[in-house]
């Protein structure tokens, strides 16, 4: 299950369960729809917390979603987790899509405030790994 809603500051993308590459697939249609229009620079919120780790052909598409949301003008993300697994393998894919420099990763067992870390680095660049 994944979610895309707008808000002040860019995105908040939920992604739950497992995703399978055909879902993954539509929410890279979604994207690009709810792309149409954005603001020039923009931030994404994602919330990771109850994603299973991704099928390989679902990685393949999330780097394609990843590079989309950079190009239409994406200047931060923030991506809270609850996973070590998923961390891991979600970092791995920011490197593969380009966007890792860019991305923060928040444990949300460890902050139990992570929206507003979330909101924090998006908005205010504050990083939440200083």
């Amino acid at each position: 299950m994944y979610s895309i809603e707008r808000k002040p500051w860019g995105f908040k993308l939920t992604f739950s369960d497992t995703i399978s590459d055909d879902e993954m697939k539509k929410w890279v249609k979604e994207s690009q729809q709810a792309l149409v229009g954005a603001p020039g620079k923009f931030g994404i919120l994602v919330d990771m917390r109850n994603l299973k780790p991704l099928a390989q052909e679902a990685q393949n598409t999330m780097v394609g979603g990843q590079q989309l949301y950079k190009k239409a003008g994406m200047e931060r993300s923030a991506v809270v987790l609850n996973s070590m697994a998923v961390t891991l393998q979600f970092k791995r894919l920011a490197k593969d899509s380009g966007i890792y420099q860019w991305e923060r990763y928040i444990d949300a067992a460890s902050k139990t405030n992570w929206e507003q870390v979330g909101i924090d680095w998006i908005g205010k660049g504050i990083d939440p790994d200083k």
